[in-house]
């Protein structure tokens, strides 16, 4: 067992022509802070499938967490998405922030999927208590979210065992969406005809806070 009391957050910074991404927002905000006994530590990476898998890897040998918190953002998304499996398949819709698009193998002769460590059942029930909207899915697309969460589950199953792992999907913020509008619609993603849903980043912020104290209960559970 990890006798580490780290949650690693990791999220991703602005991509195609949107003017910000929560998750990078939150892993910022988040990191440093102390819940429910766990340091958080937060980190933000490129929207780069080239850089991400050494960024990544660096960044777990570094901190060693109990467990790790991959966002993202999701647009059109309309509430928390906690996400139970991811892919080994990439297909990008849109280049990544270095022009690239790639299509095939995440990993090749890995696993065709893994799913997530995290306790969803608990973090969805703990959300929607809250009042805050939120659902699970059985599919992170097949973007750099997806590739993020199955390298890291894949890193965790082969060198991390006792390192719970997941991801979760995040709306726009408003003024995100405000930002779409003033621009015209024709610069709402195609792929995602609802890309006006958002959420303020106050309950996004609330959301994880939740997600944590919920693996953070997990792990104490585990130690006893």
């Amino acid at each position: 067992m990890n006798s580490r009391k780290t949650i690693l957050v990791t999220g991703f910074e602005a991509y195609g022509d949107r003017s910000g991404n929560p998750s990078a927002d939150l892993a910022i905000e988040l990191n440093g802070q102390t819940i429910d006994g766990f340091k958080v530590t937060g980190a933000v990476f490129p929207v780069v499938n080239r850089e991400l898998p050494m960024l990544f890897s660096k960044q777990v040998q570094a901190v060693a967490p109990s467990a790790i918190v991959a966002l993202g953002l999701c647009p059109g998304e309309g509430m928390i998405r906690l996400e139970r499996l991811a892919a080994n398949y990439a297909a990008f819709e849109i280049p990544d922030n270095a022009g690239q698009r790639v299509c095939g193998p995440i990993i090749e002769e890995a696993p065709a999927a893994y799913e997530a460590t995290l306790p969803l059942p608990q973090a969805l029930s703990s959300l929607i208590a809250a009042g805050i909207p939120a659902r699970v899915s059985n599919t992170a697309g097949t973007f750099l979210c997806n590739a993020l969460m199955y390298r890291a589950l894949h890193y965790c199953a082969t060198e991390l065992p006792d390192c719970r792992c997941g991801f979760v999907h995040l709306p726009f913020m408003p003024s995100q969406v405000c930002d779409l509008i003033s621009r015209g619609e024709s610069v709402i993603d195609p792929h995602h005809q609802n890309a006006i849903a958002s959420m303020p980043l106050t309950m996004q912020r609330e959301a994880i806070r939740l997600v944590i104290q919920c693996i953070a209960l997990e792990l104490e559970r585990e130690r006893q």
